[in-house]
């Protein structure tokens, strides 16, 4: 049995907090090492064409350059694709750092300088002077979006009669959203501390979300066994999804270390962090079919967005169209235009972020044509199973996230006219939207070990990004084994552990957490056999008749520390280790975290500029393990959904076909005056097929339907309705 006491639940602070505002929290470029080498990276400045000369004789005649590595002298690496294919990897060709002279995209490494210190490398790669020849380029998706080619995934099968249902409906929408390229930009830069070993082994420091993803990487590109790499991430400073797949940085630092026999450090510019991964452009269009009541007869959700030359990245953009609302006609289509880009990478809540923009505002659109309450539109339509899989959900309590939602908002007193709500000068504006994510869950394992003193461990690989993962697996393996929080330390970021998947997509509590749980679960088994066998008071007892709590084994009134238990088992120390993976009784059932958001906007209708006054996000996401750290996640991804919907854009010059705001002067993301009040409702969900935690993730669901609430709101408010995202001022005046 479990411990009577529960820390399950339990809105606790971060255990890792102090080490972080302290500063004793070190993260992937700040390694201290004797005698470490710093690499800069030189970037190079055409989209598309050839190196024909690299003069680097300015920089190495600098004293303290140690040597400038570029595709004519690097150490040996890989040859063909499989390699470089990470566990993230899009489907093509994966990017090859410094491995010839073809040039891809714009801010392309060509060259990395490596020198004694930081300010003399970036110094020097000022003075490396690059020769190309330039070759045509193309990198504006609306000038090619005809060219469009399917894209590599497996949509949902188009149901129903779209077309006939559509043309025969009582009344229809059709309308087009656009939405820009976005960039992670998380607080810490990308970097590398690549510590060379007297073996000639590498231990790496690396800004990741998967560190035997970077190992596997590093082991295949290099020709290295995997005895010879050990990749550390014990801190992460946000990643959003930048950190999924391997970046540059990392072979670049590993060819220095291979090619010197030193320790180098490559850590990026800020504004060399807008130079790979990116929220991808898409164009959307969204057709409405529906009866005068309001019942959808037809959806269909065409989308196209970017992708590299070399890899066809796929995003699940329109799949969301068939899922959250009922409907018997549907057709979803996602076409892709190949440009001379980087390749896009997953963005915090890929796809569903960037598809229900399309979706919400489209239903809020046909909620005005049709003079109907844009919440009571959805519960019209309100979806039992997931249709695009034909499954019923393991639960779902959208419902109550609307109820709850509109009852904490006040949304019974909306005037439902367009600038028909004031304050001064100012137009109010109520809007709102539906959310869902997708509840995911990976293979994992996790080992739990206790010591003579009865202090519990347990490890996995995973890794923590600022999500909280160092506490809630602390709470899940303290409840687990009926110890004190205090006397748990959880283990991660370190390829040398048990096997975790990518921290990514939410999943992570359901699947590293599943782990934990059974780890210290077989944990028990053990020490129970050994009180069988060492204590008379336990001799036929079974797991279901005893109590594990305040560190102790109980059996009515008899008792026995953990610790020990520990000593007496002549293991040192006592541990278990397990590989948790999804439940078959999953595989009937669909699974998902959903969300109704509402929001107020303050609109100048002098100067048209927006405020967002105050968000209610009402989640249901199963069974929350820290409400503390879930509703900074949440919080977290309101603020996200305002960028998205008001400021976040990556401005490309074409003819260059080169980013031109890539710094946080103008790449504006909101600020702490951007943003109001914002009140977080978990709606109790209980799910007991999902996994054993009944937990679902909200690292995500918190993002989705934000953008287009705050649209809606500002609709609402101007009687103007923007497509093109971000809402800025000059749109609405």
């Amino acid at each position: 049995m479990n411990a009577s006491s529960k820390s399950i639940g339990q809105p606790l602070n971060r255990v890792d907090g102090l080490l972080k505002v302290t500063g004793q929290a070190r993260y992937a470029g700040e390694y201290p090492e004797a005698g470490l080498l710093h690499g800069s990276v030189v970037s190079g400045t055409i989209a598309r064409g050839r190196v024909l000369r690299i003069d680097a004789s300015r920089a190495l005649a600098l004293p303290g350059v140690v040597a400038i590595i570029d595709h004519t002298n690097r150490p040996r690496i890989a040859s063909y694709d499989e390699p470089y294919q990470d566990a993230d990897a899009a489907d093509g060709s994966p990017f090859r750092p410094l491995y010839d002279d073809h040039v891809l995209y714009s801010g392309q490494p060509l060259a990395l300088v490596v020198a004694e210190n930081l300010e003399l490398a970036r110094y020097a790669g000022s003075l490396v002077e690059i020769e190309y020849e330039a070759q045509e380029h193309q990198t504006d998706l609306i000038t090619l979006q005809n060219d469009a080619h399917p894209a590599p995934a497996e949509l949902p099968k188009p149901r129903g009669n779209f077309q006939g249902e559509y043309a025969s409906a009582a009344l229809s929408v059709d309308v087009s959203y656009s939405t820009p390229i976005e960039h992670h930009n998380p607080m810490e830069p990308h970097a590398s501390t690549v510590l060379y070993q007297p073996d000639g082994s590498l231990h790496i420091h690396d800004k990741t979300q998967g560190t035997q993803n970077c190992q596997a990487y590093v082991r295949k590109v290099f020709g290295l066994e995997k005895e010879q790499v050990r990749v550390f991430a014990a801190f992460v400073g946000g990643a959003f999804g930048s950190g999924l797949r391997p970046q540059y940085q990392l072979p670049l630092a590993v060819m220095a270390a291979l090619a010197l026999k030193r320790s180098v450090r490559v850590s990026l510019t800020r504004q060399q962090m807008f130079t790979f991964g990116y929220r991808p452009r898409t164009l959307q269009r969204v057709q409405l079919g529906a009866a005068a009541n309001g019942r959808l007869l037809a959806v269909a959700h065409t989308a196209v967005g970017q992708t590299s030359r070399f890899e066809d990245f796929t995003e699940h953009v329109v799949e969301w169209s068939g899922m959250l609302y009922h409907c018997d006609n549907v057709q979803l289509t996602y076409k892709l235009v190949p440009l001379d880009v980087y390749t896009p990478l997953d963005m915090r809540a890929p796809g569903a972020a960037l598809g229900l923009i399309g979706l919400e505002c489209a239903m809020d659109e046909l909620a005005c044509a049709l003079a109907i309450d844009p919440v009571q539109l959805r519960l019209i339509n309100y979806a039992e199973r997931n249709e695009n899989e034909g499954k019923p959900y393991s639960s779902k309590e959208l419902r109550e996230c609307y109820a709850q939602g509109a009852r904490r908002f006040g949304w019974d007193k909306r005037n439902p006219e367009p600038r028909s709500m004031r304050e001064g000068r100012q137009l109010v504006g109520w809007g709102m939207a539906g959310g869902v994510w997708e509840a995911m869950q990976q293979k994992a394992s996790a080992r739990a070990s206790l010591d003579l003193d009865g202090k519990l461990t347990v490890s996995s690989a995973t890794t923590d990004i600022g999500t909280g993962t160092y506490t809630v697996m602390t709470q899940i393996a303290a409840e687990a084994c009926g110890v004190a929080l205090e006397d748990v330390t959880f283990v991660l970021g370190d390829s040398s552990l048990p096997t975790a998947p990518l921290q990514g997509g939410s999943f992570t509590v359901s699947s590293v957490g599943t782990a934990v749980q059974q780890a210290c679960e077989a944990l028990k088994e053990k020490l129970l056999a050994v009180a069988r066998q060492a204590c008379p008071a336990f001799g036929g007892a079974t797991l279901e008749q005893v109590t594990f709590v305040d560190g102790q084994l109980r059996l009515g009134d008899a008792s026995v520390a953990l610790a020990e238990l520990a000593q007496k088992s002549g293991e040192t120390p006592l541990q278990a280790q397990v590989t948790a993976k999804p439940d078959e009784k999953r595989q009937a059932y669909a699974t998902a975290t959903h969300s109704a958001v509402f929001v107020e906007v303050l609109v100048d209708e002098d100067l048209g500029t927006v405020r967002v006054n105050r968000v209610v996000s009402a989640i249901a996401a199963g069974r929350v393990v820290n409400p503390k750290t879930a509703r900074s996640q949440i919080l977290g991804g309101v603020v996200w959904g305002v960028g998205m919907a008001l400021h976040e854009e990556t401005l490309t010059d074409h003819t260059l076909g080169r980013h031109m705001n890539h710094n946080l002067a103008e790449y504006h993301v909101p600020v702490s005056a951007d943003i109001g009040d914002i009140e977080v409702i978990f709606v109790e969900e209980q799910d007991e097929i999902v996994n054993a935690l009944g937990s679902k993730g909200v690292g995500e669901i918190g993002v989705v339907g934000v953008a287009a609430a705050v649209a809606n709101a500002i609709y609402h408010a101007t009687g103007k309705r923007v497509r093109d995202f971000p809402i800025t001022l000059d749109k609405l005046l």
